[in-house]
């Protein structure tokens, strides 16, 4: 019996591992895990763009240094003594690793939710406006005629973002017991954070494009590559203590980016085309 059982556990560690191969040969195929290093450069060479990120930078600032500050006090060596168990010597960083994971999530929930939400907004449709995509906007924004790529955004007539997900914080400490395994564990654990972290980046976009939710569900499982790619940079970008914020905005001004190209049907991800293009394909021949 305890031969069959290692045996079984054997032949499904490989399943998974040759899943998660695939996946992420999938998505460097796909190149989307570059947007968010394209988000850096144009955030930087377009200081319209600053505007969104200069109103919320203090608050943020002191939300975040908070949740670290309290997350290093009073979990860190609980959670260190755990981690030698399994770890050994690893444990030092690996536990530091995974605090600022939990203190990017724990931060990230609160400020989306009461902090980031009309900046992350703002930042995502100026992105739109820049590339010249200001009719992807019309049904859900009041645009002005004149003034730069943030001057021109009128009213919000519709705001896409989620709010407080429950569904996420328990998905978050379903994952968390990953960190036990030495350095694969985490890595999986970021990849799984990166897939959650990807499948919600282009909400506004799937809503000013008025997709329901079943073709916005059928989108994200046929490119479920290229979203987990975006994610996990997104993600490791975003554990980095201090420029987290900075990292939200650019990572918002990517995937507005990536949405931009889409849109243009400039792309091809994991070696498929958009429905679009495939129709469009098929009416051609």
């Amino acid at each position: 019996m305890a031969n069959r059982l290692s045996n079984k556990a054997q032949e499904v560690a490989k399943e998974d591992y040759d899943k998660a191969k695939a996946l992420l040969n999938e998505a460097a195929k796909s190149g989307t895990y570059m947007y968010p290093i394209k988000g850096i450069f144009y955030f930087f060479r377009h200081p319209e763009l600053w505007k969104p990120l200069r109103s919320i930078i203090m608050p943020y600032i002191t939300l975040y240094s908070s949740v670290l500050g309290s997350m290093f006090f009073f979990t860190y060596l609980p959670q260190l003594a755990v981690m030698a168990f399994v770890n050994g010597p690893l444990a030092v960083f690996t536990t530091a690793l995974l605090i600022l994971n939990e203190s990017a999530t724990i931060t990230s929930l609160l400020s989306r939710n009461y902090v980031l939400r009309e900046a992350i907004l703002d930042t995502f449709d100026g992105t739109l406006v820049a590339r010249n995509c200001a009719d992807v906007l019309a049904e859900g924004r009041e645009l002005k005629p004149r003034g730069d790529a943030i001057q021109r955004l009128g009213r919000a007539l519709k705001t896409p973002f989620r709010k407080f997900s429950l569904t996420e914080i328990i998905r978050y400490f379903m994952y968390l017991p990953l960190n036990f395994i030495p350095v694969i564990g985490t890595a999986a654990f970021i990849l799984l954070r990166g897939r959650s972290r990807g499948e919600v980046v282009h909400d506004r976009y799937f809503q000013l494009k008025g997709w329901s939710s079943s073709r916005k569900s059928q989108w994200l499982k046929e490119h479920r590559a290229p979203y987990t790619g975006f994610g996990t940079v997104a993600t490791l970008l975003e554990m980095i203590p201090l420029a987290s914020v900075l990292f939200s905005f650019t990572n918002t001004v990517g995937a507005a980016l990536w949405a931009a190209d889409i849109e243009a049907k400039e792309i091809k991800m994991a070696g498929s085309t958009a429905p679009e293009l495939r129709e469009a394909a098929k009416k051609a021949e």
